[in-house]
């Protein structure tokens, strides 16, 4: 089988590139083994997720779909609990900062897969869609959830009960995305926020991400609590130190991700 997914390392950073832009059995697969690899890589400080060609991914692969509904339509769908809610739980959980350069096209598991991501840079003009009801699904890739906690109930609703193309600029004024360049400015301006936050106080990432996993669900309790416990581990590390250190001495800091 050709290779779907292509991993490159430099500077901490470790570059995932979907290759084909539909979500075949071997992209899903793929993508999660490499997911699971970076995950185990401890010299991996950011993680950059982007395209190829002209869409960044669009969802399920549909001739292949097609091809299983043919098959066997009653088992057809079970590859929405064996790989693509494994796949959306192993880009979740990763511990470093997620960076999610979108090229082009994003639609269905594609949008939920890029709203997996911390942060997104997407393409001036890219087409954006939920698609599923558009082929009579609902949703799937946590896509329900992560619409929700991004652009509340009611739009999230809109997006996916009437699913219109919109635009990445709209995505932007929505917070769908943080930042929108020319397409050819993509993968340089996504690269470089990757390399900031590989040089960044890892640690302090990995705590803060903790803090947004449970901050839409926790009580203020609870929220108090899991700051005061990750404050005082943080507190202790050498990335601290040194950034206390930098700034008395108005110096950039040097951090290790220790």
């Amino acid at each position: 089988m050709p290779e779907t997914v292509s991993r490159t390392d430099a500077g901490g950073v470790a570059t995932l590139t979907l290759l084909r832009p539909g979500l075949s059995h071997a992209v899903r697969t793929e993508l999660l083994t490499a997911v699971r690899e970076v995950a185990a890589d401890e010299a991996v400080r950011a993680v950059l997720l982007t395209g190829s060609g002209r869409a960044f991914c669009v969802g399920q692969d549909l001739a292949e779909h097609l091809e299983s509904l043919e098959r066997n339509a009653a088992t057809s769908l079970s590859v929405v609990e064996d790989e693509y809610n494994p796949l959306i739980l192993a880009l979740s959980a990763l511990r470093v900062p997620v960076v999610v350069g979108i090229n082009g096209a994003c639609a269905g598991a594609g949008l939920g897969i890029a709203l997996a991501g911390d942060l997104r840079v997407a393409a001036a003009g890219a087409k954006f869609t939920t698609a599923f009801t558009g082929v009579g699904l609902s949703s799937d890739s946590a896509l329900a959830s992560r619409l929700v906690h991004c652009v509340g109930g009611s739009r999230a609703a809109q997006l996916l009960l009437d699913p219109e193309p919109f635009t990445a600029e709209t995505a932007e004024q929505w917070g769908l995305v943080h930042r929108v360049v020319p397409a050819d400015e993509v993968a340089g301006e996504a690269r470089a926020l990757a390399e900031r936050l590989a040089n960044g106080p890892t640690a302090a990432y990995r705590a803060m991400k903790s803090v947004l996993a449970t901050a839409a669900t926790d009580t203020l309790e609870e929220t108090l609590a899991l700051e005061a416990r990750l404050q005082s581990r943080l507190g202790l590390t050498a990335d601290h130190r040194e950034a206390v250190a930098a700034f008395l001495e108005k110096r950039t800091p040097s951090f290790t991700g220790r």
